[in-house]
């Protein structure tokens, strides 16, 4: 069967399941005229179709496929629709293509639509992915409406499991520019509660990875004094461990102090080795500790490797110990059972 063969029914193919596959494998490969004749009858209702299960399917390989003057058609289509095709499950989908294939100008055309609604579709499961493809697709200096609507909500955004994911977009894309300053200003401001918060951790440890050394070394400040008590906990122990990773070599030094205590007495390692989260923050420890401080770690955590056999989360600690210190450790227990 032929494109030719479905003439006059495009668009009951175009909503079908099997239909509208089968104009898609078509239209990859068709003659423009072949082509021609089913964009006449799919511009009619180009509308409806981006909003079908099937349909949008069509109209996304029309905007990959069809002619420069065919594409042009359809973008006018979206003109006026921004809004309410962004927060539609499949009219959210075209519209992230067309980002993909249109140029600069028709761009930043379309997502002048979104200005005002900005907040209302970062909160959508649909339109949250819309703003993500502006901010990937676009330039800073074309999405200042969306940084804009930003300002004072940076720590309520990364918070939300969308608006977590859009605040890490503009981290990844536009984190050079002045006009993102605002942003990372926010984050940094509240980043010890973002620290213990199911999304905003995530925000948080972005700007540890790939932030500037400045920023980092703020991060660390504002956590420095709670490190043992972020510890054992389910979010900001993963934070704790980021700053661990990518900490220069005195922040890392002042952690690994706060986390090992100052003296023997002062000591939190057991009850860190015994926590279910804290566990995996000494392990990062073990890992990176250096001289002096990995020496002291050593023969503190030897004392308590006995008793740490007893505990679930304790086991993982041992058993880390030993890949790392096998010979050592299997030592110091024949002493002890000696």
């Amino acid at each position: 069967m032929e494109l030719s063969d479905i003439a006059g029914r495009v668009i009951e193919f175009s909503v079908d399941q099997h239909g509208s596959r089968f104009i898609q494998q078509k239209l990859e490969h068709c003659s423009d005229e072949e082509k021609a004749s089913v964009f006449s009858e799919v511009l009619p209702q180009a509308s409806k179709l981006m909003t079908d299960v099937f349909g949008n399917y069509v109209i996304q390989k029309f905007i990959e496929h069809g002619t420069p003057a065919q594409r042009e058609e359809l973008v006018k289509q979206l003109a006026g629709q921004m809004v309410s095709l962004s927060l539609q499950m499949y009219g959210c989908r075209v519209i992230q293509k067309a980002l993909e294939v249109i140029d600069v100008d028709q761009k930043t055309e379309l997502t002048r639509e979104l200005d005002g609604n900005v907040l209302k579709c970062v909160r959508d499961q649909n339109g949250n992915h819309v703003i993500q493809k502006c901010i990937e697709s676009m330039p800073a200096s074309r999405i200042g409406f969306i940084i804009a609507a930003f300002r004072g909500q940076v720590a309520t955004l990364s918070t939300h499991p969308y608006g977590c994911r859009v605040i890490q977009r503009i981290l990844e894309h536009c984190s050079d520019g002045e006009e993102t300053r605002c942003i990372i200003d926010e984050i940094l401001e509240s980043a010890f509660a973002l620290a213990h918060d199911q999304y905003g951790n995530y925000v948080t440890q972005h700007v540890l990875e790939r932030g500037k050394p400045d920023e980092r070394r703020q991060i660390i400040e504002k956590l420095t004094g709670n490190v043992v008590q972020m510890s054992q906990h389910k979010y900001a122990s993963n934070v704790v461990e980021k700053c661990l990773e990518h900490a220069d070599s005195t922040e890392r030094e002042l952690l690994i102090e706060e986390i090992m205590g100052k003296s023997e007495e002062d000591n939190h390692l057991l009850a860190m080795m015994k926590d279910q989260y804290a566990n995996y923050v000494v392990q990062k420890v073990l890992e990176i500790s250096k001289d002096e401080q990995r020496e002291i770690l050593v023969q503190r955590m030897k004392i308590h490797l006995e008793s740490l056999r007893k505990y679930t989360y304790g086991k993982h600690i041992v058993a880390r110990f030993e890949q790392l210190f096998g010979e050592e450790s299997e030592a110091s227990e024949e002493g002890t059972e000696g």
